[in-house]
């Protein structure tokens, strides 16, 4: 015999017996951290777990792994240890269970240097860590625990029952279960006195079409979830219901605007339609015309309304901002003469510079421009007067100036 075949001989077998809990039932019931290690602590632990539920199958795996290492530990070689261990995932599985499970096995074999591993699970689903541990251990065994059942009929009837009883008496069930069937039998009974009974199967089919569209795209989950919403609700201040409102207000009025200038262009367009680009290029000024004609009287009151809304809401709040929107809300309504100038320059094209409706155009631009200017000085002179009113903010004098120095 050669010195390595003695060495071979002389290397020590660490065993580790190894309990799975994918579900993490242990931490889930019985409120008890893993990993475990040890026979005193896994049969503690196991103890724990059988008594807050019976029927638990992982504390009947813990209780096999226990009795599996006393088995070896009597029949063990004197250059075996053993030693048992206990690792859980957590409650809906998958891929975090699984990290949580290859964590608690490393953290494991650190402690205890396992050459080989022996497996014990309550499932199938438990085995599914096997890939796991034998990526980082070789495993010699695994041991699968399946819970024995009575086979009488007093059980088989008990636990029909249970689910019968759990059917009839959970609303969450008893919706499908039970409301279902209940209203296609009474569709039946209707059916069949009003001796129509061939439309029967049409309305089993928009039931039951009906139900999987409500519970595949969960509109009964939708349904709740507004229903809650709308009970908790709470309105915001009365400033903000009237600045929200006013921009509702404003944006309809602005939608009808454009269907208005819409509207007002094919009344007044030159019939028949051209049907080269030339022809439409000649027309389109006209168009702009007639469009801009139809929809600014509208539109400028719905931006109007959705600024007031807004003047509303700052007054309230005290912002210095509040002046700036007046001079935008006066900016705006003066615009309405500008838009009205510009349709006419479209509609009629002037000829010259004397031409009426070209000197129109100018003298509504530069009364815009005075209006503006003025509207920016009387908010800057109103700011420094009403400091008091609007807090000690020096943001809009500040930008007033920053505009002025611009101008």
């Amino acid at each position: 015999m050669t010195i390595k075949d003695k060495d071979e001989q002389n290397v020590e077998k660490r065993i580790l017996i190894l309990c799975v809990d994918r579900d993490g039932d242990l931490e889930t019931k019985a409120e008890i951290e893993t990993p475990l290690i040890g026979r005193k602590s896994n049969l503690d632990s196991a103890v724990s777990l059988a008594l807050h539920d019976p029927e638990e199958p992982d504390a009947n795996a813990m209780f096999e792994a226990i009795r599996l290492y006393d088995r070896l530990q009597n029949e063990k070689q004197p250059d075996e240890t053993l030693e048992v261990a206990t690792i859980s995932g957590l409650q809906h599985g998958g891929v975090r269970a699984d990290r949580k499970l290859v964590s608690e096995l490393n953290s494991l074999l650190k402690t205890f240097h396992a050459s080989e591993v022996i497996l014990v699970s309550d499932g199938y689903s438990d085995e599914a860590i096997l890939p796991l541990v034998e990526s980082r251990v070789p495993v010699s065994s695994v041991r699968r625990i399946v819970i024995k059942h009575s086979e009488s009929i007093e059980e088989t009837a008990a636990l029909f029952s249970r689910y019968i009883k759990l059917i009839w008496e959970n609303p969450r069930y008893a919706r499908l279960a039970l409301g279902v069937p209940g209203l296609l039998l009474f569709l039946f009974g209707v059916f069949y006195v009003s001796e129509v009974l061939n439309y029967y199967y049409i309305a089993i089919i928009f039931i039951l079409g009906g139900v999987l569209l409500i519970k595949g795209f969960g509109v009964d989950r939708g349904v709740k979830n507004f229903y809650n919403w709308a009970k908790e609700y709470s309105p915001p201040a009365l400033p903000v219901q009237i600045s929200n409102y006013a921009i509702i207000a404003g944006i309809l009025c602005v939608l009808v605007s454009v269907y208005l200038g819409i509207s007002n262009a094919a009344t007044n367009i030159i019939q028949p339609l051209p049907e080269d680009v030339a022809g439409w290029i000649s027309i389109l000024p006209n168009v702009a015309g007639f469009f801009i004609k139809g929809l600014r009287d509208l539109m400028v009151v719905g931006i109007g309304i959705i600024l007031f809304g807004r003047s509303i809401r700052l007054y309230f709040e005290r912002s210095p901002r509040l002046l700036r929107n007046v001079a935008l809300i006066m900016s705006v309504v003066w615009s309405r003469w500008i838009l009205d100038a510009t349709a006419n320059i479209l509609i009629e094209p002037a000829i010259s510079i004397e031409d009426l409706v070209f000197q129109n155009l100018i003298f509504t631009i530069i009364v815009g421009i005075l209006i503006i200017i003025a509207s920016i000085l009387l908010v800057l002179i109103i700011h420094r007067s009403k400091r008091s009113f609007f807090g000690e903010s020096k943001e809009l004098e500040e930008e007033f100036q920053e505009g002025l120095k611009g101008l």
